[in-house]
């Protein structure tokens, strides 16, 4: 069994002549292992690949990843569409508990934080599909009845975003106008003085460097009321700093 992953942003069929399908030993027999896809990016089939690596190889944009498995999965808990990032399985958030996803870049992190929260509904790599067919799905899995919660809301969460650069985008004014809307728990002053951040609270969203904008979306999910708290893309140094949930 093997994952087949295309980075649709960095192919770029028309400039490369499509070397993946010239140089495919499975295409010159005949096979259909590698096609080009309705949107004019090839489609890599997963069942006939055989793992030899020469489209990864070929690709001068390195815009190919095979992935071979010991074993075959089973369903994905999420898809990013045929030849898509995958996701397998879901950590199981426990009240009471702080629980960390460590790992490099591209392995799902940030999928498995919008999963939980509810911003993003997993599909089983099916495409669109309903609740009642994902939860039919975990049935009797100990994460069923935490995704019951989340698909009828009886679940509140807070949330901090991975890309803090789009908060100017969505919010316009000072910090302090920011923050003065999230302080459910009454924690925000607290906050404000372990993240070091009283000093810019009359600084408009837009002037923040990165590193500050951290520190404020970070004090404006844990100063919220909530359930669960997701934080993603966060320094240790900065977690420590606000460590009072």
């Amino acid at each position: 069994m093997r994952l087949a992953v295309l980075d649709k942003d960095r192919c770029q069929p028309k400039m490369c002549g499509v070397q993946c399908i010239k140089f495919c030993p499975r295409v010159r027999t005949g096979d259909e292992t590698i096609i080009m896809g309705e949107d004019e990016k090839p489609v890599i089939s997963e069942e006939l690949c055989v793992g030899c690596g020469i489209c990864v190889k070929r690709c001068p944009f390195d815009a190919i990843i095979i992935i071979g498995l010991p074993e075959k999965l089973k369903e994905p808990t999420h898809r990013y569409g045929k030849n898509g990032f995958a996701l397998y399985g879901l950590p199981v958030p426990t009240v009471g508990k702080v629980s960390g996803i460590l790992g490099p870049n591209g392995i799902g992190k940030s999928t498995a934080v919008n999963i939980l929260s509810g911003t993003l509904k997993p599909n089983l790599g099916k495409g669109r599909i309903g609740w009642e067919e994902i939860l039919e799905h975990y049935s009797g899995s100990v994460i069923h009845d935490y995704l019951e919660s989340v698909s009828k809301g009886r679940i509140k969460i807070s949330q901090k975003p991975q890309y803090v650069d789009m908060i100017p985008k969505k919010f316009k004014g000072k910090v302090s106008k920011l923050l003065s809307k999230t302080d459910d728990r009454g924690i925000l002053k607290e906050l404000m003085s372990r993240l070091d951040i009283e000093n810019i609270l009359d600084h408009k969203i837009e002037e923040l460097s990165g590193g500050e904008l951290q520190r404020v979306a970070l004090a404006a999910c844990v100063a919220k009321e909530a359930d669960f708290y997701f934080i993603d893309e966060i320094s240790p140094k900065i977690m420590a700093r606000a460590s009072i949930l």
